[in-house]
Parts: structure tokens; sequence; C-alpha cells
């Protein structure tokens, strides 16, 4: 698929950008390890974690509100998961895993503690270890062979976290950039969703 993206970006959207490559070597010195380990922490460490802290706390105080906040004893994040039902169903997922997906985009780990706090109408997101209870609770919640396959094509191709997007906007300095890393992954995995989902239910009902 990035073989096949980059070949279209190629044709279209960057068609007649000018692409070259300079090698420059420079003076060879001997490393200072400790300039190295100092610098590596303050421009990529430290700033990928001031990102991800930035985007996580308010993210998690909104997942928390939507999760306890509610209209005649249903959640707004239930009520979310409700509207995005059908289009869910279209993917071979359900209406709470698109939430989650959603609502996971400061980080990606949290996708399936979304996804098990929505299934036992929890009110605070849930971690577990133990696989088996895990997949049990999945299986009550209608999940089947093609929703475990749609939620890993989903998870492989659907837009980068908050941190990642903030990098590629630093990076850049222009937005259609974090636009296009959000969309075409997306866009992707949704395609591809959709037409697991029609292959299979034309194959096995």
């Amino acid at each position: 698929m990035t073989l096949i993206i980059s070949k279209i970006l190629s044709k279209t959207i960057l068609k007649g950008m000018p692409s070259s490559l300079t090698l420059e070597l420079p003076p060879y010195r001997k490393p200072q390890f400790g300039k190295i380990i100092v610098r590596a922490f303050f421009d990529r460490t430290l700033f990928v974690l001031g990102r991800a802290v930035a985007v996580a706390l308010p993210a998690g105080i909104v997942i928390w509100l939507f999760a306890n906040i509610g209209i005649n004893g249903e959640s707004l994040l239930t009520m979310i998961a409700n509207f995005l039902e059908p289009f869910a169903q279209i993917m071979g997922l359900d209406g709470y895993i698109l939430t989650a997906f959603i609502f996971g985009i400061p980080a990606n780990e949290i996708v399936l503690p979304i996804i098990l706090m929505c299934y036992l109408n929890g009110t605070s997101l849930i971690n577990m270890e133990e696989t088996q209870m895990i997949g049990e609770i999945l299986r009550q919640n209608g999940w089947t062979i093609l929703t475990a396959i749609n939620v890993m094509i989903f998870t492989v191709f659907h837009f980068p976290c908050a941190t990642t997007l903030l990098t590629i906007k630093k990076e850049t300095g222009k937005m259609r950039w974090v636009i296009l890393s959000f969309l075409i992954p997306t866009i992707c995995g949704i395609a591809i969703c959709i037409f697991t989902n029609l292959i299979y239910n034309l194959a096995f009902i």
C-alpha cells in the first residue's frame, strides 16, 4: 500500500516536485557520547513526551466526561457509538469499536481499553492482562473472525496518533501535510474494511 500510494501521490499532488539526493560527508570527528545522549534526550525524548502529555491529559478528561455524562441514563459515549453503528456495520465493525478509534487518537494503545470500557458499561479506562478474559468479553459482544480481521486492518490503516500529527506539523510547518497524513491511511483503511466485509458476506452468508 505504501508503494501504491506513493505512486499515486507522485502522479498527482506531488507531480513535478523535484526529487534529488545530495550526499555530503562532514569531516570525521571522534563522537562525544555525553553530548549525543544529552542532545537526543532533549531534542527527541522530551519533545515526544511533552507532546504526548499535552495531548493525552485533555483527551483523558474528555473520555472520562463522555463516559460519565449522559442523557436518560445513556452516556454520551454510547450515544456516539449508536450514531456510528450503521457506518461501522458497513466496515464489519460496531459503533463502539469505531468510537474507540476516534477517542484513541491521543495514543493507539488506549483503543482496546476504551472498547472494553464501553462493553462493560464502565466509567473509566479498563486495563486487562488476561487474554482469555478479554476474548470472552469480545465474543459476548458480537465479535466474530470478521470483526477481528477488520479491527486488525483498521489498526494498521488509520490516522496516526496526535503526537505523530503534531510532529508532522512541526517538521513540515504546513497543515496540509497533517491533513493528508490523517486522511490517506484512514480512507484506505475504511475502503479495505468495506471490501473485506463485502467479500466475507458474499462468501459465507
